[in-house]
């Protein structure tokens, strides 16, 4: 069986990021179609909305519904969908995995969310400046701007935590720092 973690989608408490291992599905964006388990809960109206992202696949719960309820019909519908990579086909518009826009998302959600509320709790901030070809570069401010421990606490949380939503990063950098390469995660 192919394993599963679900991760909340923070200020989107009807949707849910599945982790999956890297390689089960190669693109990324709006599937055209999905397996019969899961395509009967997007016909149901359990699932509202499908999208995978690298390593990652989305599902959006459809109004009414809870996580508590559904949760288990999702993961166990998904799960027999992720046993059938060849049952997926990407829509006209999808992508290859190695689209930086799920990696800018996933950047811009972490700074907004755990990792800029680390920095603001010690009087810094950290900015996404830009993501290109998998480098995510981010300025520090405030407290911490210059501090060497800031620096290197915020960068390993950041990536680490970035590798885990998005396998195609290539390394975070630090405006005004050379390459800060990452040994993997």
């Amino acid at each position: 069986m192919i394993p599963l973690h679900p991760q909340p989608v923070p200020g989107h408490p009807d949707r849910l990021r599945w982790i999956v291992p890297t390689g089960v599905l190669t693109w990324t964006g709006a599937p055209a179609s999905v397996p019969a388990p899961l395509a009967a809960l997007l016909a149901d109206g359990t699932l509202t909305h499908v999208v995978v992202e690298p390593a990652v696949v989305v599902t959006r719960l459809g109004e009414g519904r809870s996580w508590r309820a559904d949760g288990s019909r999702v993961r166990t519908a998904l799960h027999s969908a992720l046993e059938d990579p060849t049952g997926w086909s990407p829509a006209a518009d999808a992508e290859e995995s190695r689209d930086d826009t799920s990696l800018r998302t996933a950047a811009q959600e972490l700074i907004a969310g755990p990792v800029g509320e680390r920095a603001r709790s010690h009087g810094g901030a950290i900015e996404l400046v830009g993501v290109r070809d998998g480098v995510v570069t981010v300025r520090l401010g405030g407290a911490c701007h210059g501090c060497p421990a800031a620096w290197l606490t915020l960068h390993q949380w950041l990536e680490r935590l970035l590798r885990r939503r998005c396998p195609q990063l290539v390394e975070v950098r630090h405006v005004g720092s050379g390459s800060r390469r990452s040994n993997g995660g």
